[in-house]
């Protein structure tokens, strides 16, 4: 059973950046998809971002050129850049990993505020 724990949210003012971590217990190189999820209170859960094994990524519409992932399979971590950080960008967010089964993380909170 692989374990994700996210790290890097907290309170950022808008235009400001952070960099989110999901560190997994075990390998992540067997993982098809790795990405990053969030939701904000009241709504459903979004996909923000996501990268494949072999290196394809997507993004949501409305982080596009603002957030970039990245994944280091040698330290079994896929990260989050976050620039540009806007109030709307404000819900906890998720890492999520996908083989013949999928796991979630805890989630991290990530405040954008002035």
């Amino acid at each position: 059973q692989v374990q994700l724990v996210e790290s890097g949210g907290g309170l950022v003012q808008p235009g400001g950046s952070l960099r989110l971590s999901c560190v997994a217990s075990g390998s992540i190189s067997s993982f098809y998809f790795m990405g990053w999820y969030r939701q904000a209170p009241g709504k459903q859960r979004e996909l923000v971002a996501v990268i494949t094994r072999g290196g394809t990524i997507n993004y949501a519409d409305s982080v596009k050129g603002r957030f970039t992932i990245s994944r280091d399979n040698t330290k079994n971590t896929m990260y989050l850049q976050q620039n540009s950080l806007k109030p709307e960008d404000t819900a906890v967010y998720y890492c999520h990993a996908r083989s013949v089964l999928e796991y979630w993380g805890q989630g991290t909170q990530v405040t954008v505020s002035s």
